[in-house]
Order: C-alpha cells, then structure tokens, then sequence
C-alpha cells in the first residue's frame, strides 16, 4: 500500500466515525422533539401521507437478517420511493446500538413486543426550520455517496 493508500484508508475510517456519531445525535435528538418515526409500516404511512416533511431514511439491518426477503422487498419499496421524493437514505447496521439510542428495553420478557427499528424516518415539518448538526453532517454524507454513484451509503454503529 502506497502512502497516499493508506491516508485515503485513514480518512475514510475517521468519517465514517464521525457520520455514525452525528447519527447517533440526530437520533436522540429527533426522539426528543418527536421528529421520528419508527417501524416500516409507520414509516410507509407516514411517506405516503406527508413525504415533503422526511428528511432522513435509515434503514436497519444486521448480517444475520440479510437473507430476510420480505424485509428486502420493503427495503427496495421504501428506498425507490425515497429516491423519487429527494428523501437521502442511510443503510444502517448495529440493531442493538440502535435500541440502546432509542431507549429500547434491552430484553422483552412476553410483556411487551420491541418496535420495529428497521425503517425509521428524521421529519421536519414545513413550518419550522429546525436544525440539528447531525442533519447537517449525514444530508453531506449522503451527498458525497451520490457524488461517488454510492446512491446508498451504509453506516455501521458501534456498541458501546
């Protein structure tokens, strides 16, 4: 590896920590001023109701649900529909840092079923102007996965 290699390697390394940090704080930003929605189902509504007040898609998946098809097929319906409303999408892996940032119970014993984290949509309604500098941080991210044909990004969060 050449140096110009490795620094590039370094580089991309140190953004992808700081775009997962700047995701973990429009989280639990977004939750605390109720400007997220989660569940594919809840998302979908909600898209198909007010789609100009999304402006972030995540969509959540581990390594061990990948071979899920029915999750898949709403992935690619949720994302195509993202692409046509200029909605920036984030793949995301680390279901249970997801949980852990969304306050989620850490083990449901029968009591109550977990939310579906999979899909969850950042809202900024038409009539305030709200800014949080994770949203600021992951809409430039997804803009330079664009630039580079990388319509996609993923992102992977760390437990902590």
């Amino acid at each position: 590896m050449t140096l110009e290699e490795l620094v590039a390697c370094d580089n991309a390394a140190q953004k992808m920590q700081t775009v997962s940090a700047a995701v973990e704080e429009l989280l639990v930003a977004a939750q605390r001023q109720d400007r997220l929605t989660v569940g594919v189902y809840e998302s979908a509504k909600l898209m198909n109701v007010d789609p100009d007040s999304v402006v972030l898609c995540l969509l959540a998946i581990d390594e061990e649900e990948e071979d899920d098809i029915a999750l898949q097929i709403h992935f690619t319906l949720i994302q195509s529909f993202c692409c046509d409303n200029d909605i920036d999408i984030v793949r995301v892996s680390g279901m249970q840092r997801l949980a852990q940032l969304l306050g989620e119970p850490a083990e449901t014993q029968g009591t109550a079923e977990a939310r579906d984290l999979h899909c969850l949509l950042v809202t900024n309604p038409h009539t305030d102007t709200w800014k949080s500098h994770g949203l600021v941080e992951v809409a430039s991210y997804c803009e330079e996965s664009r630039g580079n044909n990388q319509w996609v990004p993923y992102i992977s969060l760390q437990e902590r």
